[in-house]
């Protein structure tokens, strides 16, 4: 019994020390509110900007023995190079809304049918010039800019381009502030981070920053012009994983330097991919551009022909209207030569199969344009070897000047 006395004795002492541990623990937060609800009133009165921006100073704090301590208040530093590129390129990032005709029955009138994005990258004589997309501004009766701050202006189309989704359009220059750097996409590397800038689902997102990286370039995307269900250009992009949305079309793709090296363009939508947007990359945009501005039009070279891919055709008419090698299954076959054309003139006939342009192998029409469009200007001679009746033959054009 005397053991178990003592036990009972040793464990009640516990307790009441453990009480006492807690007691002293309650008074301790007390103490602490205490000096909180003390405190606060005194940081107050410093009127402390929010982001602690407000330049550096002691506070005098006091310990729970009544000495004073000086405590040092830390400023939060928010600047970094994607900040710095932020604030060099944004204020050149413009909404624009695209303003169609609609009739309901006997009445007509105007109504936003799209918001998309901009880049100002120019201003002379009064006025300020600015890079969007084709689809932007395709179907618009009117057009109106939002700039950075707010501002609205009306805008006019100085010229599209479907086949690299490019337009340019211009406003009055007076309230226009800030203008974009363009860089240099051919120096881009995997990796190398990127950053977007644009008006996502409208104005109401206006000026969004979106970061992420270079995720491939010289991408190749397979581009239905006419939406017949065949593919008719091979769009080179560069890859990214920034966020890019309905309506950041036509924004700013900006390296850590804020400069301009793509505007955007597109993004793969399929509910199993996440993180493909897609951009047109400023050295290829930039001859567009100038064009564009200057003519309301893009300048290429012209064969004047109809041309259609052999791997389109079916076979029995490969055999027996184009006459082909049986080992052959790809080129491009002459659909209708145009009179007075470079075509024409250097003897290209209809069923006539382009099978090598200066040496390139060309498989289909993609190819084709790709070599005319990237590799010759006009004025330039390009030599054509072809399929006749089963013979192959050879011609040089001489390249004019046309509008595709």
């Amino acid at each position: 019994m005397g053991y178990y006395e003592d036990e009972n004795e040793r464990r009640y002492r516990q307790r009441k020390s453990r009480g006492g541990y807690f007691f002293a623990g309650l008074t301790g937060v007390l103490i602490g509110a205490i000096l909180v609800m003390t405190v606060v009133p005194k940081l107050s009165e410093l009127n402390l900007l929010p982001y602690s921006v407000q330049p550096k100073q002691n506070v005098p704090t006091v310990e729970g023995n009544g000495q004073q301590q000086i405590t040092k208040n830390v400023s939060l530093n928010v600047e970094s190079n994607v900040t710095n590129a932020v604030d060099k390129a944004a204020d050149a990032v413009v909404g624009i809304t695209n303003i169609q005709s609609t009739s309901f029955w006997a009445e007509n009138g105007n109504q936003e049918a799209g918001t998309g994005s901009g880049v100002i990258y120019k201003k002379a004589d009064g006025k300020a010039y600015i890079v969007t997309n084709h689809h932007v501004v395709q179907g618009a009766t009117e057009l109106e800019v939002t700039l950075a701050d707010g501002t609205k202006a009306p805008a006019a189309l100085k010229g599209s381009d479907v086949w690299t989704d490019l337009a340019v359009i211009e406003i009055d220059a007076g309230s226009v502030k800030k203008i974009a750097e363009f860089g240099n996409s051919d120096l881009l590397k995997a990796g190398e981070p990127v950053i977007a800038i644009g008006n996502p689902l409208g104005l109401t997102f206006s000026g969004s920053v979106t970061q992420g990286i270079v995720s491939g370039v010289e991408r190749a995307i397979p581009v239905d012009i006419d939406q017949d269900g065949i593919v008719d250009w091979q769009a080179e992009v560069l890859q990214t994983d920034a966020a890019i949305n309905p309506g950041n079309s036509g924004g700013a793709l900006v390296n850590i330097n804020g400069q301009v090296i793509g505007i955007n363009s597109m993004k793969i939508a399929q509910q199993e991919v996440e993180g493909i947007g897609l951009a047109i990359p400023i050295n290829s945009a930039r001859p567009i551009i100038k064009d564009l501005e200057n003519f309301g039009e893009v300048k290429r070279p012209y064969m004047g022909v109809e041309l259609q891919s052999v791997n389109e055709i079916p076979a029995y008419y490969q055999q027996e209207a184009l006459k082909l090698p049986k080992d052959l299954k790809n080129g491009v076959a002459v659909k209708q030569v145009l009179p007075n054309g470079p075509a024409s003139e250097a003897g290209l006939k209809e069923l006539d199969v382009i099978v090598e342009l200066d040496g390139d192998p060309i498989l289909d029409v993609i190819a084709l344009r790709k070599h005319l469009y990237t590799k010759k200007k006009a004025g330039d001679q390009m030599t054509v070897k072809f399929y006749r009746d089963g013979q192959l033959q050879e011609a040089t054009l001489n390249l004019v000047e046309g509008i595709s």
